[in-house]
C-alpha cells in the first residue's frame, strides 16, 4: 500500500508539473534588448581594434619596437603635408605592391592610394551619415556615395561586407567619439605619377 501511495504521489506531482509548465496557448514574443550608445561605442572600439583599422589609417613613427602610432594623429589617414616617396613602378609592373613605411599609402596596379581620415573632423567622416559609413565599409563606395568610385586596395571592404547593422553602428559611434583630426588626405594617383 505504501508503494502504491508513493507511486500515486509521484505521478500526481509529475502531472501537476506538466500542467503548470504547459504553454497556455498565448504566443510569446522576444523583445530586442536595447543597447546603450556607450555600450555600442565600446563594442565599436573593440571591432576597430580587431579589424586592424590602425594598421593603415593611423600615421606612425619609428620607435624602439618598430612603428608606433602617433597618438595625436590616430585614424587621420595619410598625412596631407607628407611628400610621397619615389616608388619603383617596375616593381609594381612585376606583380608587387609597395607600402609607405607607416602603411598609410600603397602603390599597386591600381595606382597610388592613401588611407582615409576616419576621425570625426569635417575632413574625415565628421559630416557623414551612418548610412554613408555603412555603404563605404560594406559596399566599398568612396565617401559612402552611390555614384562614387570604388574604394581602392588595400582597403579590405570585401572582408566587412557581412558586418551586421549593429556592428556598423557600433564602429560608427566609436569613430564619431574619438578626437577629430584636421587632415585632407590626397586623392588617389596614377602609376604614371610615380
Amino acid at each position: 500500500m505504501k508503494k502504491t501511495f508513493l507511486s500515486s504521489l509521484i505521478i500526481a506531482a509529475c502531472a501537476a508539473t506538466a500542467l503548470f509548465s504547459c504553454d497556455n496557448g498565448e504566443k510569446k514574443t522576444i523583445t530586442e534588448t536595447t543597447i546603450s550608445n556607450d555600450s555600442l561605442a565600446k563594442r565599436g572600439e573593440y571591432l576597430v581594434s580587431v579589424m586592424g583599422c590602425d594598421d593603415c589609417h593611423s600615421p606612425k613613427k619609428l620607435g624602439p619596437h618598430g612603428p608606433e602610432i602617433i597618438p595625436e594623429l590616430r585614424f587621420s589617414g595619410y598625412p596631407a603635408g607628407r611628400p610621397m616617396g619615389k616608388a619603383d613602378s617596375t616593381v609594381v609592373k612585376n606583380g608587387f605592391v609597395l607600402f609607405a613605411g607607416d602603411l598609410t599609402a600603397a602603390v599597386g596596379p591600381w595606382g597610388i592610394s592613401y588611407a582615409a581620415n576616419i576621425t570625426p573632423d569635417s575632413t574625415g567622416i565628421g559630416v557623414w551619415t551612418e548610412e554613408q559609413f555603412k555603404k563605404a565599409i560594406t559596399e566599398g563606395k568612396s565617401k559612402g556615395l552611390d555614384n562614387s568610385r570604388p574604394l581602392l586596395p588595400p582597403m579590405p571592404w570585401t572582408n566587412f561586407k557581412n558586418l551586421t547593422d549593429t556592428d556598423v553602428k557600433a564602429i560608427f559611434l566609436y569613430l564619431k567619439s574619438i578626437k577629430p583630426v584636421k587632415n585632407v588626405v590626397p586623392p588617389p594617383g596614377k602609376l604614371s605619377d610615380l
